[in-house]
């Protein structure tokens, strides 16, 4: 369940990750974008992409690989809580080309910013491109480890059927 806003009497920093279940225990290594790159990093670094709020999550993914496969193909939700001193935050006005945030191929620059980002901070909040309104959290994983994050739970993933209705008949 997502936090309450702090406004609404919440406290903590959450953020979540959707992965197929085969790698439910290695869903912090970076695996994938360290084979082929992200937004936010090239090919060759470890980063973790998260969401902070589940509903991002699901969309960061089938934006990538469709609802057909989050129906079909069994899927754990990661919820992690980290803290909040540990992360650098980047508002829409502080990324270098606004085209950075609109759906598209990351450009070989974009992915240079953000791996600088991840070499200089434990965590980093973007907003989200696949999700607007909505922030994606980022880390290098793969080796120990960072400071700052425990995970909070993991539980199977279960897609509403709504989004992949039957065909009719």
């Amino acid at each position: 369940m997502a936090p309450l806003p702090a406004a609404l009497g919440g406290s903590a920093l959450v953020a979540w990750r959707l992965d197929r279940e085969i790698y439910r225990e290695t869903w912090n290594s970076g695996e994938g974008a360290y084979r082929v790159g992200g937004r936010w990093s090239g090919p060759g670094i470890r980063a973790v992409y998260c969401a902070l709020d589940p509903a991002a999550s699901i969309l960061e993914v089938a934006v990538h690989a469709g609802f057909r496969m989050l129906d079909t193909v069994p899927h754990v939700m990661t919820e992690i809580e980290v803290d909040p001193e540990e992360v650098r935050i980047l508002h829409p006005d502080q990324i270098a080309n606004p085209n950075w945030l609109r759906p598209g191929l990351p450009s070989r620059n974009q992915q240079v910013f953000g791996a600088d980002l991840l070499r200089q901070h434990r965590f980093v909040v973007v907003p989200s491109v696949a999700a607007p309104g909505s922030w994606n959290l980022l880390f290098t994983g793969g080796g120990p480890l960072p400071r700052g994050y425990a995970v909070r739970s993991q539980e199977r993933f279960a897609l509403d059927p709504r989004l992949q209705p039957p065909h009719p008949v």
